[in-house]
């Protein structure tokens, strides 16, 4: 696993090799006790559940960077080193 991003007590990350459950490009939430997987780059929840003004906020993000976050899922899923991606300010 890889965290790629966090801000506002939201932590974003991905896994290596993540292609078996959810075969779609998706992201791993965590807030707090909430966790859930969020589909790149509609950002539907697949699995899981969080706040709705910490999920506004992640799909802020997502829709600003979804372009690094494909190329991101791409290296992940070949087990390669993911990029740092910035906050949401």
């Amino acid at each position: 696993m890889a965290i790629i991003s966090m801000f506002y007590g939201i932590i974003i990350s991905m896994y290596y090799l993540d292609k078996k459950k959810h075969n779609e490009p998706h992201i791993h939430v965590k807030y707090q006790e909430q966790e859930a997987v969020v589909k790149i780059p509609d950002g539907e929840i697949l699995e899981g559940e969080m706040k709705p003004n910490k999920m506004k906020l992640v799909l802020a993000w997502i829709e600003i960077h979804k372009d690094e976050l494909m190329a991101d899922w791409e290296l992940a899923t070949t087990g390669q080193p993911v990029f740092k991606i910035d906050p949401l300010k």
